[in-house]
């Protein structure tokens, strides 16, 4: 441990020096400039700081309130050595920060008693403070762990929606990667641009609840059969709502939004303009997107330039605008993903 001692007269410096060697004291560093005591605190931290109160040019309150502005300080134990017994000073002390006092002629008995109370005290307080760093620590792991396992979760339940409409799984990977820069170009928050990335996969989770004869259908769906797959976006939001995990939650608003059109002709509710989840909104442009670029079973891809002038031309209508505009500001990215997407066709 080090005790350190500012006083700005010699004997009193080897008194006290003297009463601190009895405590089996690793360091004592001795100061008569109080500012020079302040230079060293920048960025020392003693285990306990005995001040003399009366000294030339910075007296003993102002050291410690000097002291005190240190956040590394802020808990360090100041013991004010003073021969007045004012009321007013000592308040004024223990305003400034002042942990205790001892009175000239200093009692050994009584100083060894002061000094070991606030030393044990300084040492519990940082068994306490290492302590909830520990625990702090376990908690951020263990919320990690959580976290990752939640995504792994999300992700191969979308690789299973993605599955049974024989879908290329690349395709959830593709949108997610076209959702998420679409939230940052919005200016949206960057943890909440990554949940965007990892919930927008899930929008389709709701073909789980479609008949196979409908979702493999190989020619156009009936009246019938077109209703009957549009309720994939209310058995997705059904299926993932009211989960504890904020990331599941999200999800499910994307599941449940992500066919509504901003001009309030989407489904399942019919849903424009605002009044869509902005989830809901990004994921219509990065899901669009990336379908109409991308080979199907029923259709050939566009290319990349015919899909951005679809999704121009469907601003305010089936699109938010703003949506739109994030995706074309990284258009350079967007062309980037998307041929991966043609070279993949051809191989294939």
């Amino acid at each position: 441990m080090t005790i350190m001692i500012v006083d700005d007269t010699e004997t009193n410096l080897m008194v006290l020096s003297a009463l601190v060697n009895r405590l089996d004291i690793d360091q004592i560093q001795t100061f008569k400039d109080p500012r020079l005591a302040l230079v060293a605190l920048e960025t020392g931290r003693p285990d306990l700081i005995l001040v003399d109160y009366m000294m030339p040019g910075l007296d003993g309150v102002s050291f410690i309130s000097e002291v005190r502005r240190r956040a590394h300080l802020d808990e360090t134990p100041i013991v004010m050595v003073t021969t007045s017994d004012q009321r007013a000073v000592r308040l004024e002390a223990l305003e400034a920060g002042a942990s205790d006092f001892i009175h000239k002629p200093v009692d050994p008995a009584e100083f060894k008693a002061r000094v070991r109370n606030l030393l044990r005290l300084a040492e519990a307080q940082r068994n306490l403070r290492d302590q909830a760093a520990w625990l702090a620590e376990e908690v951020a792991k263990a919320t990690r762990t959580i976290l990752v396992r939640e995504e792994e979760i999300v992700l191969r339940l979308a690789r299973a929606a993605e599955l049974r409409d024989r879908d290329t799984g690349e395709h959830i990977t593709r949108m997610a990667r076209y959702a998420e820069m679409i939230a940052q170009n919005l200016g949206l928050d960057p943890s909440y641009s990554a949940q965007i990335h990892l919930a927008a996969p899930m929008h389709d989770i709701g073909k789980i609840g479609i008949a196979d004869s409908i979702l493999l259908k190989a020619g156009p769906l009936t009246a019938e059969e077109r209703l009957a797959m549009q309720e994939h976006a209310r058995c997705g939001g059904e299926i993932l709502a009211c989960s504890s995990s904020v990331l599941i939650r999200l999800a499910g608003e994307i599941a449940l939004a992500h066919h509504e059109r901003f001009d309030g002709t989407g489904y399942p509710h019919g849903l424009s303009g605002e009044a869509i989840p902005l989830s809901g909104r990004i994921t219509a442009v990065a899901d669009v997107f990336d379908a109409l670029t991308s080979t199907r079973p029923y259709k050939k891809a566009w290319s990349v330039d015919q899909a951005r002038d679809y999704l121009i031309a469907e601003k305010g209508r089936h699109f938010d605008p703003a949506c739109v505009d994030a995706l074309l500001k990284s258009w350079g990215e967007v062309t980037a993903i998307a041929s991966d997407t043609e070279r993949l066709s051809e191989a294939a």
